[in-house]
């Protein structure tokens, strides 16, 4: 037991030493801050930023909102206006003209043919296909360049009121009168 007590007397008067080491005179810190100053009110400044010399950059947050446009409406492509010919293609239809006038319509569907895949927008393109499917007596054909045709007219009446003349022949020829009237009623009210 006396054992015991000596041995946390002893225990107790390291720690007393220890602990009176730690402290600095005067009962202040021992731990010195970097620049050698002891003193607790010389506490180094936080860095501090300049907002002079920088320019000022806005988060995405901070942006003021932009109005919401609407999007603006555009009627679909079917209505646009078609193609204006280039040369090559007017070219082409020039030399299907003649061929036509020749009798030769197989041989004009064939530059055609080629016209179309030039401007494949042009409605005067689809109805001289037309034109040339009449000659072979393909009126399926011929009636379907013909629609093909109107659908790129766009707002050309005189291109309109052809288109919608040579489908109320084709369509007579056909034996589908109605749709032949029909047609021709379009075409009076361009």
């Amino acid at each position: 037991m006396k054992a015991n007590t000596l041995r946390y007397a002893g225990v107790m008067a390291l720690a007393l030493t220890v602990a009176g080491c730690a402290s600095g005179p005067g009962g202040g810190s021992i731990y010195v801050p970097a620049g050698g100053s002891s003193s607790r009110d010389e506490a180094p400044e936080p860095p501090q930023t300049s907002d002079r010399d920088e320019p000022r950059i806005e988060r995405k947050s901070e942006q003021p909102e932009e109005p919401v446009r609407e999007p603006e409406y555009s009627s679909p492509s079917y209505q646009d206006e078609g193609d204006a010919l280039s040369p090559a293609a007017r070219s082409l239809i020039k030399r299907a003209d003649s061929l036509m006038a020749a009798g030769d319509a197989q041989a004009a569907v064939a530059q055609l043919e080629r016209a179309q895949r030039i401007a494949p927008r042009s409605a005067e393109v689809y109805f001289k296909l037309s034109e040339a499917y009449v000659a072979l007596d393909q009126l399926g054909s011929a009636e379907q360049f013909t629609l093909k045709g109107l659908s790129l007219a766009g707002s050309d009446s005189s291109l309109q009121r052809a288109g919608w003349l040579l489908l109320a022949d084709i369509r007579r020829a056909r034996g589908n009168v109605a749709g032949a009237d029909q047609a021709e009623a379009r075409a009076a009210n361009l």
